[in-house]
């Protein structure tokens, strides 16, 4: 009894303390309160006494009021703080992007120019690509037949203008894109029969049989006045001569070294190369020789130099064409690619 007796004290200690206290605290606060209440509701009494004193303008205004007035106008001035910065900020960047404006524009107009030269160039280009195919006899790839395609030019000349004049060059730069895509048929058309007969001319006697294009020409195929016997006779081929000391001598086509030999009494060393479509070429007067009976050449290649061996009165190079077993003027053949040197 004596243990529960003494809780019961302690608690009531406890408790009176935290009422005792609690009690202060709620009077401080009262009062102050209190002391706030009263000293915002005094008034002040605000006097406007204009230069003519003829009536005095005066009103009351409270603590509160004059604190509530002033927490707005500071609110006011902030906003406007905040609102002037964000324009001084927005004015900056309508500067900045009116600047970039004014470079895009002029971008834009060199724009329109080059796409008015490329226009121009177009033109020219169609021209000559139609008249290339003509003379192939190439039919462009749907030009007139579906020109709403991108396939033809007149879409691309012919454009309305657009609001503004952006979109136009835009379009005009599409219209060009399709006929480019379209041009590139005809030109892999261009590409392939250029390349079929660069195969059939790299098989015929088109190349100039002396490197780099060396040397002139002393005597041509036909009737010649031999130079030892003094008789006419039919000269087989042209002979090339040049001064220069080991000239190259190059095979004029594609083909197969179907003899190599030295004639003492006329040709001296010679070579006879087989090439498609029944013709042979003929080289002679050699000095050196580089290649052997059966050897495949191409064209171009060396075959040995340029020499005077064999009857010949000077260094030169002999060259003959046949046609199976008929001679033909070499420069039938060699005016195609190299001309007359």
């Amino acid at each position: 009894m004596s243990s529960a007796r003494n809780y019961k004290k302690v608690e009531n200690i406890v408790f009176n303390f935290f009422i005792h206290h609690f009690n202060i605290l709620g009077s401080a606060v009262s009062g102050s309160y209190n002391r706030v209440l009263t000293l915002g509701r005094q008034r002040f009494t605000v006097m406007l006494i204009p230069h003519s004193e003829k009536k005095i303008f005066n009103f009351k205004i409270s603590v509160f009021s004059l604190v509530f007035i002033s927490v707005i106008l500071t609110g006011i001035i902030l906003v406007f703080f905040v609102f002037s910065t964000q324009f001084s900020g927005l004015s900056q960047l309508l500067i900045t992007k009116t600047d970039a404006l004014q470079d895009t524009s002029a971008s834009l107009e060199v724009m329109r120019d080059e796409v008015n030269e490329l226009r121009k160039v177009s033109r020219s280009f169609e021209s000559s690509l139609s008249s290339t195919l003509g003379i192939l006899g190439i039919e462009a790839n749907g030009n007139s037949s579906d020109s709403t395609e991108g396939g033809d030019l007149a879409s691309f000349y012919d454009i309305e203008e657009q609001d503004g004049g952006t979109l136009k060059e835009i379009t005009d730069l599409q219209s060009l894109k399709s006929f480019l895509s379209e041009s590139s048929k005809s030109l892999e058309m261009v590409t392939d029969i250029f390349a079929s007969q660069g195969d059939l001319l790299a098989d015929l006697p088109t190349v100039w049989p002396v490197a780099s294009g060396i040397g002139r020409i002393t005597n041509y195929f036909g009737p010649e006045i031999h130079p030892f016997t003094g008789q006419w006779y039919l000269h087989k081929g042209i002979d090339i001569a040049s001064y220069r000391r080991g000239v190259l001598i190059n095979a004029a086509a594609n083909g197969k070294v179907v003899e190599r030999m030295y004639d003492a009494m006329g040709y001296g060393n010679y070579v006879v190369i087989r090439h498609s479509y029944g013709y042979s070429t003929k080289y002679a007067h050699m000095d050196k020789v580089y290649v052997e009976e059966g050897d495949t050449v191409t064209q171009g290649q060396k075959l040995g130099t340029m020499g005077n061996t064999g009857l010949s009165t000077g260094q030169h190079l002999h060259f003959e064409v046949r046609i199976g077993s008929q001679v033909v003027d070499p420069l039938r053949f060699l005016d195609i690619n190299s001309g007359v040197h």
